[in-house]
């Protein structure tokens, strides 16, 4: 099987339709150079240290978001347990661990293959789930890390629902 080799022309570089966005959102963005862009995102938890990248090779849009957490190597284990569980869960998207920097990092992608350029509405549905995500297992990896829980413990204390009112 082979496959076929197009030259493809865009009528715009997709970071700059990040840019465009990150700006039309009063956005904290830096422009690394023409294929990455971070932003900066205030959460309910911490902070969240999102990078955009253009992958010219696979003609595909790559978001990446970490945030300051840590884990020790006696936790990596279980924090790699955590993972394998939220993983499992995720529609789109998925958790790593970094073990070498100790760093957990949500990571998602868009194919945009033949030419195709991301929308603006695109773009902002990246790091909605991306920050979702995010915010929503973060005690979670916090629970493993600091506290000694097991992966499941962790996992199930931050996905359960209340029902009614006090």
């Amino acid at each position: 099987m082979s496959l076929l080799q197009f030259d493809v022309t865009r009528g715009a570089h997709p970071v700059d339709v990040i840019e465009h966005v990150a700006h039309s959102n009063d956005w904290s963005f830096e422009r690394n150079g023409d294929d990455e862009i971070a932003i900066s995102v205030a959460g309910t938890w911490t902070d969240y240290h999102v990078s955009f990248s253009w992958m010219e090779e696979f003609e595909a849009l790559h978001v990446a978001c970490a945030f300051d957490l840590k884990v020790p190597e006696q936790r990596a284990t279980e924090v790699m347990r955590l993972v394998s569980l939220i993983n499992e869960q995720m529609l789109f998207g998925h958790f790593d661990l970094w073990e070498r920097e100790g760093v957990i990092m949500f990571r998602q992608s868009l194919v945009l293959a033949g030419g195709l350029e991301p929308t603006g509405q695109q773009v902002e549905v990246m790091l909605n789930s991306a920050l979702e995500a995010c915010e929503c297992y973060y005690q979670a990896f916090q629970y493993v890390i600091w506290s000694g829980a097991t992966a499941q413990d962790a996992l199930n204390s931050v996905l359960f629902e209340t029902f009614g009112r006090a």
